[in-house]
């Protein structure tokens, strides 16, 4: 075996062990997690709408009527299907069960305001008049049954398995003041909210329950780089800050050019599904892959938000002296709506 090889097994060996080292280490603080992991979309004072339209986490009415339980199973479990990760390490993410709660609490402690009393009574009103109301006042922002809209997937099953009806009927009377969601009490009556709610809680009916796959255990292996690596120079990346089209790295693909396809969400969703051939860097946790990552290679780096936490990987890399780092622009989403490839599990 070549001195690079050896030298670049003995990197991969080196970050294991430093890694399984980490996992054993002192829970980290919330404040901590939340400005490494939270803060890029959800802003570092949770006003929320920072990337991808993640929603306001200090919102007073949020906060007022959302369980500790809501915001658990939301910071563990994620919502499948959205840019909004499974953060808790038994779903393949990087926190254990303690940091959740720690970064649940750092949330919490922007509550201002007695926790509103919440109606937990049974949905009452008629689906079908649900729907029409719906389609009136809700599908534009929330999307066809709840989801593919621009703003919160109130259909996600996810969601709507946490969200009790208390919280539902809350949201829906008074809306979240700051942002788009008005308050509905007014307009639609004690009568109109509850066939809105009865309306969620047949979609949630019909959401067959799903099994989640067995979790992978982090770290996932960083897998060959670069691909092709005996190809030619990509031709028409541009370095950060600068972003590189989706169309042109298709094409360098295409052309077999020399480069690395690097995923800087969290491994829950590299696992879920990510490009093929692409290796997972996960954004907050950048330093620890520096030393294995080629300086003579483009690197290109993608998330779904489409590019905040790309962004911060490119960045980080430009600032370790990674000329050849940039970003995808439009990001795993543009992707996979263009039918290019990609791949489930932990292999590239």
């Amino acid at each position: 075996m070549s001195a690079a090889p050896v030298k670049a097994a003995a990197l991969l060996l080196a970050l294991g062990a430093a890694r399984a080292a980490g996992a054993a280490a002192a829970p980290r603080s919330g404040a901590e997690l939340y400005a490494r992991m939270c803060a890029p979309c959800h802003g570092a004072a949770g006003e929320g709408y920072k990337a991808d339209r993640a929603p306001a986490l200090a919102n007073p009415d949020f906060l007022a009527s959302a369980s500790d339980g809501f915001l658990r199973l939301a910071v563990a479990d994620g919502r499948a299907g959205t840019t909004m990760s499974a953060w808790a390490a038994a779903r393949g993410g990087p926190l254990r069960r303690e940091e959740v709660g720690a970064v649940v609490a750092f949330v919490r402690a922007w509550e201002r305001a007695p926790r509103a009393v919440l109606d937990e009574r049974p949905a009452a009103g008629s689906a079908a008049r649900g729907a029409e109301i719906y389609a009136a006042r809700c599908l534009r922002c929330h999307g066809k049954k709840g989801v593919g809209g621009p703003n919160v997937g109130i259909g996600d099953a996810q969601f709507l398995r946490s969200a009790s009806n208390g919280f539902l009927r809350y949201a829906i009377a008074r809306g979240r003041r700051g942002t788009e969601m008005t308050g509905f009490a007014g307009g639609l009556g004690d009568g109109g909210i509850e066939d809105v709610l009865a309306l969620l809680r047949e979609w949630q009916s019909e959401l067959a329950p799903k099994t989640p796959p067995p979790p992978p255990v982090p770290p996932i292996p960083l897998g060959p780089l670069p691909l092709n690596p005996k190809g030619p120079e990509p031709e028409g990346f541009r370095a950060t800050p600068a972003f590189t089209p989706a169309d042109a790295v298709k094409a360098q693909l295409e052309r077999g050019a020399r480069l690395a396809l690097l995923d800087a969400r969290p491994p829950s969703d590299y696992v879920a599904e990510h490009i093929a051939g692409a290796v997972s860097v996960p954004f907050y946790d950048a330093d620890s892959y520096l030393a294995a990552l080629p300086k003579d290679v483009w690197l290109v780096c993608y998330c779904a938000c489409p590019h905040e936490l790309s962004g911060q990987l490119a960045r980080k890399l430009a600032a370790a002296g990674f000329a050849k780092a940039t970003v995808l622009d439009e990001g795993f989403g543009v992707w996979k709506a263009r039918g290019y490839a990609t791949r489930t599990g932990r292999s590239p």
